[in-house]
């Protein structure tokens, strides 16, 4: 009969809606890169990144010509100078590598993105959970290198355009610079990493290398710290309508024919909240 045809097409009008509505958005913290003075507006593949940066080639944040610069000593990134208090053993040297790699190729630290009050950049990473074997080798692994300083994001004197050492002060190991695995990856920049007792392929903290054969673990940490963040009481305060709506666009004879829906089927069919939804 009319009626029954009717109610078929307002069921499947109404499945029609609802499976749009349960669509979610393009994730704002999901695949991004920062605002920063190196980084791209947004990721995608490069055709070659050098040596430490490489697992990132498919999808980075960074070019071709900074991957290069994050290998030099002398680096035109920041005229950042790692020899500081002399020079810097290789096997310490590869994590701050790694270190600068993951910083600008990563497209994976969207959850941890903060505003940065420098004049260089608009954006910085701030708590990123960095996996306990990252965080306890590179402190192994430089423990014996000497610095002169436990914050290397500030304070050093800039007087010859590269840093060197503040006036009065003096280069110490490592290991009393940063005396636990835990001082050296909180405090080293600024607490842009945290340190945690999370493993690597638990999915929840951030590696700083991985092998690209095996894929990039830091995709589905990424995910599961986003959907932690827009659960929070924080971030539904500060969220807006315009990063956090559903995105559906119904063709508009469907739209039209949403209301008539509405009408014809019986009241027992209920609406999105009822229990009506096990009728259908």
């Amino acid at each position: 009969t009319g009626l029954a045809v009717g109610m078929g097409v307002g069921r499947a009008l109404l499945l029609l809606l609802a499976a749009c509505a349960m669509t979610p958005a393009k994730d704002p913290l999901l695949n991004i890169c920062m605002d920063a003075k190196h980084h791209k507006t947004k990721p995608g593949p490069e055709g070659m990144l050098h040596d430490q940066c490489a697992p990132w080639k498919d999808n980075a944040c960074c070019t071709a010509n900074t991957s290069s610069e994050a290998h030099k000593d002398q680096s035109n990134l920041y005229n950042f100078n790692w020899n500081h208090c002399g020079l810097m053993p290789p096997k310490c040297k590869r994590h701050f590598i790694q270190d600068t790699c993951l910083y600008e190729c990563s497209p994976n630290l969207g959850p941890w993105i903060d505003q940065a009050d420098s004049s260089w950049r608009r954006e910085r990473i701030l708590h990123v959970p960095l996996c306990k074997e990252d965080c306890e080798e590179w402190w192994e692994d430089c423990k014996d290198y000497v610095t002169c300083k436990e914050n290397w994001h500030k304070g050093w004197n800039w007087a010859t355009g590269t840093n060197r050492c503040p006036w009065g002060s003096m280069c110490r190991p490592f290991s009393h610079v940063f005396p636990r695995p835990k001082d050296l990856c909180e405090k080293i920049w600024s607490n842009s990493y945290k340190y945690t007792t999370e493993h690597r392929g638990s999915g929840r903290c951030i590696q700083m290398w991985f092998d690209p054969a095996q894929g990039n673990p830091n995709v589905i940490v990424a995910k599961y710290y986003a959907w932690k963040k827009r659960f929070s009481p924080a971030w539904m305060e500060n969220v807006t309508p315009e990063t956090n709506k559903a995105m559906c666009v119904l063709p508009w004879p469907v739209l039209l024919l949403l209301p008539l829906a509405l009408v014809v089927l019986p009241e027992r069919a209920g609406g999105c909240g009822s229990h009506g939804w096990g009728s259908l």
